[in-house]
């Protein structure tokens, strides 16, 4: 929990209600946003976030695995994250595995279809090596290195960008290998597969402040907040997933004007997104 004077909570509150917050930003401006891929070697896909002096990293691994009974069609995705002790005072303790739960919830409802995995922005079909006996199973990390403010936002950002970066290899199975036991797969260490992302979507968080919406909060500003609702909304616009926290209610004619407000945002931040991930892609072939 951000400590703050009644003087710095009536400015930042003040800033809002007159459009310009304390960092010098409008209601419904980001921080400079800035991508990195590749940043772990071991993985087969990572990447890098940062949003002002909120810090994230995501990786993905993938590792042969059978499909579930249930869809035999596609692999296999499951979603973690963690928080670095040293992202700051609320990860000491068991402040950090409680975070670090809601947050793994909130992404797999927004990015996953939760449980259920209906309404998926990620299509594990191409993860699918052969019908009902093999199958890749992704495992997405996510990393918590450095928070001030709009976690959620920043990590599904980083997790789209390390999906980008994921190069998932060829497995060719032997004409006549039994699959009812572990298969002797070969590997290409050469010829690689990329994961679709044109369907992921970005997260944007609007934080209710007063009366007024605000994107990418910082540390101080979610501290003044009564509550803040997530949408996850793809290149068509499209609602993928929606989760709320903060102890207010809200009257659905306002999470209706939130959704909408969202939706229009989403633009701005999937072009940059989409522009640094493409740079960053960019950078990594050349070194």
């Amino acid at each position: 929990m951000v400590g703050l004077s009644a003087g710095e909570k009536h400015f930042i509150q003040g800033g809002i209600a007159q459009d310009l917050r304390a960092d010098g930003r409008k209601r419904l401006n980001y921080r400079p946003i800035y991508v990195e891929t590749g940043v772990i070697p071991q993985a087969d896909g990572s990447a890098k976030v940062k949003m002002g002096a909120t810090e994230v990293i995501a990786s993905v691994k993938l590792d042969l695995a059978r499909p579930n009974p249930s869809q035999p069609g596609k692999g296999k995705v499951s979603l973690f994250v963690s928080c670095s002790a040293t992202a700051g005072p609320m990860f000491e303790g068991r402040g950090s595995e409680e975070l670090s739960a809601e947050l793994s919830v909130a992404l797999q409802r927004c990015l996953l279809g939760g449980k259920s995995g209906a309404g998926a922005a990620f299509d594990p079909s191409c993860l699918s090596i052969v019908d009902g006996k093999l199958c890749w199973d992704a495992y997405i990390d996510g990393l918590v290195v450095s928070a001030d403010g709009n976690l959620l936002d920043a990590l599904g950002a980083a997790i789209k960008a390390a999906l980008t970066n994921t190069r998932v290899p060829v497995a060719n199975v032997p004409a006549g290998a039994s699959l009812d036991e572990d298969p002797d797969v070969d590997l290409s260490s050469q010829e690689t597969t990329r994961i679709d992302t044109s369907g992921v979507p970005v997260i944007v968080t609007l934080t209710k402040v007063g009366r007024h919406y605000i994107v990418d909060a910082t540390s101080e500003e979610e501290s003044q907040m009564s509550s803040a609702v997530s949408v996850s909304i793809n290149k068509e616009r499209r609602i993928c997933g929606l989760t709320k926290r903060g102890g207010a209610g809200l009257d659905p004619s306002i999470i209706l004007d939130m959704i909408s407000v969202a939706s229009h945002v989403s633009e701005q931040l999937m072009n940059k997104l989409d522009s640094e991930i493409a740079a960053a892609e960019a950078d990594e072939q050349d070194t």
